[in-house]
């Protein structure tokens, strides 16, 4: 046995540190909450005290602390409880230290929670494939080609000199925005190919009226058809009239005009046929009485 301290009493080291906290405890009529209340050490660990269960506490640096904060709620020396806890008195030597409470609350994952480290690989190649193909697909023009169309040109034949291919024909648009701007005062109605009014009113000098794209069959009914000029996308068209008459149930429709403004000019008048020439006396007397031919010095011609 070590030395005593000269001021405690022999009695305390009959006994156990946590016996002999025990029975102050219990000497005073305190229980275990009330000296978890004081020295706000959790009862487990003060249960682990009074049994000398020091593998419960988290270290022995824990043990000795709650051992002496025990030791002053109850009255007892708390030097000697803590040196007797430390394992330098004549008590028993703590046990190993537990770990840190840290780490006691630490949650380990769960390792089958997680997937397989080759599928997470291929997970991870397919997405960057696929995010390649969208970049390639929007940022290039390498699987959609140029939109230009390819024309097969025949090989000549040998001797033969080579064709010229034909360009083309340019397209011919069917659609488009049609805009009706009136150049006078002109009264005009829009309706559809049922007969429903689109837009009726007495347009002024630089009004205009954009005709909807989406129209069925758009028509017109204007009295003054010179008075208004009208374009598609932008581009004039001829006057659907010369003024001279009010033009009814007359297509306006992009695809009407377009096709007013391509149609071939008017067939020309056929000229007057030619003036018959004015019979002359040989050739008015019937060929009995006509005479003869001769070559000019007084012989008939056979």
């Amino acid at each position: 046995m070590t030395d005593a301290d000269p001021g405690a009493d022999p009695s305390l080291f009959t006994k156990g540190a946590g016996a002999r906290l025990r029975e102050a405890r219990e000497a005073q009529g305190l229980s275990l909450a009330e000296i978890a209340a004081r020295t706000r050490v959790p009862i487990r660990h003060l249960e682990a005290i009074e049994q000398g269960d020091y593998a419960g506490l988290p270290s022995s640096t824990y043990a000795v602390g709650f051992a002496k904060a025990y030791a002053r709620a109850v009255g007892v020396d708390e030097v000697a409880i803590g040196r007797e806890v430390r394992g330098t008195g004549d008590g028993p030597r703590p046990a190993t230290p537990a770990p840190p409470l840290h780490r006691l609350n630490y949650e380990t994952r769960d390792p089958t929670r997680l997937p397989p480290r080759g599928l997470a690989t291929a997970l991870a190649l397919v997405a960057a494939i696929l995010l390649g193909g969208i970049a390639i697909w929007y940022g290039t023009n390498w699987f959609r080609g140029d939109g230009t169309a390819v024309v097969a040109v025949p090989a000549p034949e040998p001797g033969a000199a080579p064709r010229q291919a034909a360009p083309p024909p340019a397209p011919r648009p069917t659609g488009g925005q049609v805009t009706l701007a009136a150049t006078d005062v002109v009264w005009l109605r829009i309706y559809d190919a049922s007969g429903k009014t689109l837009y009726e009113h007495e347009l002024q000098p630089g009004e205009r009226y954009d005709v909807p794209p989406d129209a069925n069959n758009p028509m017109i009914n204007i009295g003054r058809p010179d008075k208004l000029a009208i374009t598609v996308n932008g581009s004039a068209v001829p006057p659907l009239g010369d003024g001279k008459r009010a033009i009814k149930d007359v297509p306006i429709s992009a695809a009407a005009l377009l096709a007013r403004a391509t149609a071939p000019a008017a067939t020309a008048t056929p000229s007057a046929p030619a003036a018959r020439p004015t019979p002359t006396a040989d050739t008015a007397a019937p060929p009995a009485f006509r005479p003869a031919p001769d070559d000019g010095q007084g012989n008939i011609l056979p």
